[in-house]
């Protein structure tokens, strides 16, 4: 009877990692099929290289670039907040707060990502663009670092409490090995932890870095619905998620050139940042440190 249990254990866990295995690779699959037949239509190069979006209108031009563009502003943007006030509040958590800080602080900023993103672009309308706007008058209602700001407020605690738990996984005989020479507790934090736990450090940023491309309603909300070649950040601009949420409405007809571009789109997208995580899995093993 233990042994069918066991059997029986043993098939059900199998199932669920084939589930999400099979749904990856249905994704992956649609994701193909669809973005194939768009470009039966479309040529690819017109596609990767054109600087005008414009598939609802007419004449209609189908250059994804301003999307790229809007989505990278986005995520630079975030990288600028999130990375150093991550590797800062990761610094503290690790090295000077006592444990009793660390479990309150910790939980706390953790809670940051725990909130619905369509909350963070209501706050980003409400709160931050009339600020932004108070301080530069001409900027736009919806513009690209009111959404920036709030993209990197929220990929903050996953910077944060990957680079912290990176940190503490450095074995304390370094620590101790350079308080024993006489260095301060900041040379220790930056010339001794930070470089021996660099490769999780990297790979946090690379992920956030990741998260910050493929968020939605926050950029929906905040950045606007316009795509064009810029790098004001205080004008309106386009995401590549922000289109795609515009076109699944249910206004454009399903099987039409328009609906199909939500597949080419989404397969740049998942390009993107595919290629981002295995930048983060590749720089994570190339400098990872192993101690006995």
């Amino acid at each position: 009877m233990q042994r069918i249990r066991e059997f029986a254990i043993e098939k059900s866990l199998f199932l669920c990692a084939l589930v999400s295995i099979l749904t990856t690779l249905g994704i992956v699959l649609v994701l193909i099929f669809e973005t194939l037949s768009f470009f039966e239509e479309v040529p690819i190069l017109d596609f990767l290289t054109g600087t005008t979006w414009a598939p609802t209108y007419r004449p209609q031009h189908f250059g994804v670039l301003p999307l790229i563009n809007g989505t990278l502003m986005i995520a630079v943007g975030a990288a600028v907040i999130a990375i150093p006030l991550g590797i800062a509040s990761a610094i503290y958590l690790s090295e000077y707060a006592s444990a009793k800080v660390r479990q309150t602080v910790k939980p706390v900023l953790e809670i940051l990502a725990g909130i619905p993103t369509v909350v963070y672009g209501y706050f980003a309308i409400s709160f931050i663009t009339p600020l932004l706007r108070e301080i530069v008058p001409d900027a736009n209602i919806f513009n690209a670092a009111s959404a920036s700001i709030v993209v990197g407020i929220m990929i903050l605690p996953m910077v944060s409490s990957l680079s912290e738990d990176a940190m503490r996984s450095v074995p304390r005989a370094l620590r101790e090995g350079a308080y024993a020479l006489g260095s301060t507790k900041f040379e220790v934090s930056t010339k001794i932890v930070v470089p021996a736990a660099l490769s999780g450090i990297l790979a946090s940023f690379i992920l956030a870095i990741s998260r910050a491309l493929g968020e939605t309603m926050a950029v929906t909300l905040a950045a606007g619905a316009t795509p064009k070649m810029t790098l004001d950040f205080f004008e309106s601009i386009q995401t590549m998620t922000a289109y795609i949420v515009q076109v699944s409405m249910g206004d454009t007809p399903h099987g039409s050139i328009e609906y199909k571009t939500i597949f080419a789109v989404g397969m740049v997208l998942f390009v993107m940042t595919l290629v981002m995580n295995i930048a983060s899995m590749w720089i994570k093993e190339r400098y990872r440190e192993v101690y006995s």
